[in-house]
C-alpha cells in the first residue's frame, strides 16, 4: 500500500516536468514569407501581395486591380471583382514552394516560389508537356519566424 503511494506521488511530480519537456521539443517555428508591390507581366495591380504561411501550407494573395486592367477583366467576365483575396494549399518540394494544382489532370496550372527570391513562376502543363514562366517580381520580401 505504502509502495503505491510513492509511486502515485512520484507520477503526480513527473507528470508536469514530463508535459513541459515535451511542449519544449514539440515547440512549433512556423515561417510566413511576404511579397510585397508584385508586378505582374499583364496585368497592372494597384496591389499585389502574397503570403506564404508554411506552418498552416496556406497562400494568401490580396490584390487590387487598377482600372485599365479590371475593365478588361470585366468584359470577358462579370463576375471579376477589383478587389480580391484568394487562397491555396501549398507545399514545399526541396527548394521550392508550390501551390495546388488548380485545373484537371490533362492540364493544371500552380504557382512557384522559392525562399527568398522575388520571382514568382507559373507552371503550366497540357498533356504531360510542362512549360514553367515567369509571371511577376516582387519589390520587397520578408520572412517572419514564429515560435508558438
Amino acid at each position: 500500500m505504502l509502495i503505491n503511494m510513492i509511486k502515485n506521488k512520484f507520477k503526480i511530480k513527473f507528470l508536469p516536468l514530463l508535459l513541459s519537456f515535451f511542449s519544449l521539443i514539440c515547440s512549433a517555428h512556423s515561417e510566413i514569407m511576404i511579397l510585397n508591390g508584385c508586378k505582374n507581366l499583364k496585368d497592372g495591380f494597384i496591389k499585389n501581395e502574397y503570403i506564404l504561411d508554411l506552418k498552416k501550407s496556406l497562400m494568401t494573395r490580396n490584390y487590387i486591380y487598377d482600372s485599365k486592367t479590371f475593365k478588361k477583366h470585366r468584359t470577358t467576365d462579370l463576375s471579376i471583382k477589383k478587389k480580391n483575396s484568394i487562397e491555396r494549399f501549398i507545399y514545399e518540394d526541396k527548394d521550392l514552394i508550390l501551390t495546388d494544382k488548380i485545373g484537371y489532370p490533362q492540364f493544371y496550372t500552380q504557382l512557384i516560389f522559392k525562399k527568398n527570391d522575388p520571382i514568382i513562376k507559373i507552371k503550366t502543363v497540357i498533356n504531360n508537356e510542362a512549360a514553367v514562366s515567369k509571371i511577376s517580381t516582387c519589390n520587397k520580401v520578408e520572412i517572419f519566424q514564429e515560435e508558438s
